[in-house]
């Protein structure tokens, strides 16, 4: 019965992934600890490898439709691999309550950023600017290292950046996001590697059906409105940061 579910919700790991470019580690983390009894840090750590390897297979769909910003993919991708390892081999030395709780603070603060209203631009005003080497190292830095520690491929974290930041439309964030995310969860899986040891048969098991979810996800994202997809990904990033916050709090607050 265990490795139904297992197989169902991972379907639906891939399905986000493909679909939103992220998720895969708002879904992954909170299954493996909740649902299959994971714990926190093994959980982390077979989430980054589960994600790396869906988000690169997902990439290749979405890069033939043409839907990857390859530049600002490397730039960002190149630098967030050291952040990655370094947030990843930096866990050992945090619980993993906190680190579970990091992680749910984060995802409030990315719905309520993709949920608020665009503004309109102005009268006059020119387009999306383009997307500064500079900034793309910054930002993959800084998302490498929350990535690493606290086991979230990036998407949540990626796809504003790159919409918010960078001026790219949903779908060319959702399928540079998916680059960025494999470079990141595998090294951060690296840095997790030093102190964690993963179940490599639920690994693999995880993996192989999130794959098969991103396929579908990856045909549906090129049929859906943009403005849809955004409201959608916030709303969904904030359901499952309320979910994770309710489970971890009462321990910290009212500890037995």
């Amino acid at each position: 019965m265990q490795l139904v579910l297992a197989l169902v919700l991972s379907l639906l790991i891939g399905l986000s992934l493909g679909l939103l470019g992220g998720g895969g580690s708002i879904l992954t983390v909170p299954i493996l600890v909740y649902a299959l009894g994971v714990e926190a840090k093994v959980a982390i750590a077979t989430s980054l490898l589960v994600v790396g390897a869906t988000s690169a297979f997902s990439a290749i769909q979405h890069g033939m439709k043409g839907a990857v910003r390859w530049r600002v993919a490397v730039q960002f991708g190149a630098s967030s691999v050291v952040g990655a390892y370094l947030g990843g081999y930096a866990a050992d030395y945090f619980s993993g309550t906190a680190l579970l709780l990091l992680f749910g603070a984060m995802m409030l603060a990315t719905a309520v950023a993709m949920l608020r209203p665009k503004k309109a631009p102005k009268e006059g005003a020119e387009g999306p600017k383009k997307h500064p080497w500079w900034l793309a190292v910054i930002e993959g830095l800084v998302v490498g290292a929350v990535t690493g520690l606290v086991g979230a491929g990036g998407g949540f974290l990626v796809v504003p950046a790159l919409v918010l930041l960078g001026g790219l439309g949903m779908r060319e964030a959702i399928g540079t996001s998916l680059v960025v995310i494999a470079f990141k969860s595998f090294a951060g899986y690296a840095g997790h590697a030093t102190h964690v040891t993963i179940d490599w048969q639920l690994a693999g098991i995880v993996t192989v059906a999130a794959v098969v979810g991103s396929v579908f996800g990856a045909l549906l994202a090129h049929r859906v409105p943009q403005a849809f997809l955004r409201k959608g990904f916030g709303i969904f990033v904030l359901v499952m940061a309320v979910f994770l916050l309710s489970q971890e709090l009462p321990a910290v607050i009212w500890p037995e």
